[in-house]
């Protein structure tokens, strides 16, 4: 069945090009949105990170440092700091201003391929090649992880947490694991196919994982049954992020063809599609408000939608 057309969506989706940013030299792995939606940061092979204004395209700021390719970066909640990880094995923060590293934390065995900031900034969650998660507390001047996570048996693609202070994970073992530290208990949703991104929906209810069986899966994280299954897409060897917008009525995800397919959640149809880039959309990100949509690729280029 083919896609509504974007007039016919009764959400107004982000489907229109605004800006293309450029300046990297090489494939673009992420693209992040800052708390608040004013500004955004991008990172990639060329190990850089970059900082920007993407309501009028324009380049702020380049951040050096890193000796290997940087697979993700994040910001903190009151924006004055950057946290980036890659093939370093450390995750790195960055004094957004001044663009300097404050400092390093070290326990890494492998690449890192995601990170978050923890409720408040106080800590900073990470995950990677080493099948590992690992907690890193800002407001210790220890550079060590406070507690790792190693229940996995393949590399961490994906870390989340919740506003209850729930760490939730994504791994190429085909596993979603939910972590209450709290409770001293962990969920494990076995979906038997690797996944490469996930995302919790704004209301907390339900986790979205996308699978190299060019499949979306919709989990409810309560009772880990799924809800939904998204296909049209094109997702077999590459790690690629997914999203769902602001008011959770649509999920998105990029296509190793170029294109970003968004879904209605409920129907599961493919409502609309872009072809945005002419190389994986590895990255996106919605901005806060729903006001625009950024897409990243191995062709180099970040772009903002509207």
């Amino acid at each position: 069945m083919p896609a509504k057309t974007p007039s016919e969506v009764t959400e107004h989706l982000p489907t229109e090009e605004a800006f293309c940013l450029k300046g990297h030299e090489g494939p673009v792995l992420a693209v992040r949105f800052n708390s608040s939606g004013t500004y955004c940061l991008s990172c990639g092979k060329d190990r850089t990170i970059r900082l920007w204004n993407p309501h009028r395209g324009i380049h702020i700021k380049t951040y050096q440092g890193h000796g290997y390719d940087v697979r993700d970066v994040a910001v903190s909640q009151d924006n004055s700091k950057l946290l980036s990880g890659g093939g370093d094995r450390q995750v790195f923060v960055w004094d957004v201003a001044s663009g300097r590293t404050i400092r390093k934390f070290r326990g890494h065995d492998g690449i890192v391929n995601a990170l978050c900031c923890g409720p408040g900034d106080e800590t900073v969650v990470s995950g990677g090649y080493d099948q590992a998660v690992r907690v890193w507390d800002m407001r210790s001047r220890s550079f060590d992880p406070i507690q790792t996570l190693k229940p996995f048996a393949d590399s961490v693609t994906a870390v989340m947490v919740t506003k209850r202070a729930e760490i939730v994970a994504a791994s190429v073992d085909g596993t979603v694991r939910c972590f209450d530290l709290r409770a001293g208990c962990v969920y494990t949703d076995e979906l038997r196919t690797p996944v490469t991104s996930a995302a919790l929906s704004h209301d907390g209810n339900c986790v979205l994982a996308a699978c190299l069986d060019s499949r979306l899966r919709l989990l409810d994280r309560g009772s880990g049954t799924l809800l939904a299954q998204y296909t049209g897409h094109t997702h077999s060897s590459a790690k690629m992020d997914c999203a769902l917008t602001v008011s959770d009525a649509y999920v998105l995800c990029g296509s190793e063809d170029g294109r970003v397919c968004f879904w209605e959640l409920v129907e599961e149809g493919l409502v609309a599609q872009l072809h945005a880039h002419a190389g994986v959309v590895c990255s996106l990100a919605m901005h806060p408000t729903g006001e625009c949509l950024l897409t990243s690729s191995t062709d180099g280029a970040i772009k903002v939608w509207r």
